[in-house]
């Protein structure tokens, strides 16, 4: 029996070449736009603070080098206000991010079953699914999460409250299996659902459990399939990976030199402990930062746009009625 996981390895590649060229700098720095966000995730958990304030306190402006009485007034008297005001921004901050992330998935793939990168009208056409996939990723991800932290708590908790840590070090020890399979589902279920649901949502314009119902029955009818996907996508994706971190790292090297030369004159002409030289410094180092994230981006874009090619390839092979790059699969067979 053929394995497509195996059989669309090489014509992914040829796919990849025929998506990305002729090089095309505005098309590609679209691309890296979007793989930014597609590249990672973000999960937030919920927290929730309960502090009273103390009943005695020293007036701001009776304390040597305190701020001035009507600024101390305007800020929260309680230390704990001031980590709950930053615990919610951060994780109002990696919902906006989380969101993006999931209606991206969509522009990746519309970008590659049409050919043309274009976020906005993609994003307008999909962000509704992006919406339900964003839903359906923290309705995961959360469970996991209370799943991770129990685990911790069982060892941190005795020793915080200063309990005898007998029991719960060997609850810890007896989580470890239970903590490996449940990472090992949550990854299976986080990976198909970026890799074979997404492009199901868009194939069938459904909602997430849809596309689920759609490629269970799909799972179940050719299940060798999909587990040996689930293998060489995760091999290739380690080792193109590996790859491009070199690639990136030997860059970093190249391009940290005149950065450092710079450094080094401004260190002799104003010295780096001055004023001037810790500006000088400080955007040196802002400027690199911004490069290099601009180049890790460009180097992830043939590295995500081979592997999601890769996965609708599979997809396409294992099902004909799941196929979104039946024509781009033809071109690259008639070459």
């Amino acid at each position: 029996m053929s394995l497509h996981a195996v059989d669309e390895i090489e014509r992914a590649f040829g796919v990849t070449r025929e998506f990305l060229t002729p090089i095309d700098v505005r098309r590609w720095l679209k691309l890296a736009f979007v793989v930014f966000f597609v590249g990672g995730g973000v999960s937030f958990p919920s927290a929730q603070f309960n502090a009273s304030a103390p009943s005695e306190e020293i007036p701001a402006g009776d304390v040597p080098g305190s701020l001035p009485n009507g600024l101390a007034d305007a800020l929260p008297a309680d230390p704990l206000l001031i980590v709950v005001a930053l615990v919610g921004a951060g994780v109002l901050l990696g919902a906006v991010f989380a969101f993006v992330a999931a209606v991206m998935e969509f522009v990746l793939i519309e970008s590659l079953r049409t050919g043309e990168v274009s976020i906005r009208r993609h994003w307008r056409r999909r962000w509704r699914q992006g919406l339900r996939l964003f839903g359906f990723r923290v309705a995961v991800g959360l469970p996991m999460l209370a799943l991770v932290l129990g685990w911790l708590a069982l060892v941190f908790v005795p020793l915080l409250t200063g309990r005898d840590l007998g029991v719960p070090f060997v609850a810890f020890l007896a989580g470890i299996p239970v903590l490996l399979v449940g990472g090992v589902v949550y990854g299976l279920v986080s990976g198909f659902t970026t890799t074979l649901v997404v492009p199901l949502m868009i194939r069938f314009d459904s909602g997430v459990l849809a596309a689920w119902r759609r490629l269970w029955e799909s799972i179940r009818a050719a299940w060798t399939q999909y587990l040996a996907y689930a293998v060489v996508a995760f091999l290739l994706t380690v080792a193109v990976g590996l790859v491009a971190s070199i690639a990136v790292g030997i860059v970093a090297v190249l391009l940290a030199v005149p950065f450092v030369v710079v450094a080094l004159i401004a260190h002799v002409t104003v010295s780096l402990s001055s004023t001037v030289g810790l500006v000088v410094l400080v955007g040196l180092v802002l400027v690199f930062g911004a490069t290099m994230l601009v180049i890790s981006a460009l180097a992830q874009v043939p590295v995500v746009t081979y592997l999601r090619y890769y996965a609708l390839l599979v997809l396409g092979g294992i099902d004909e009625s799941f196929d979104l790059v039946s024509e781009r699969r033809e071109v690259v067979a008639g070459e």
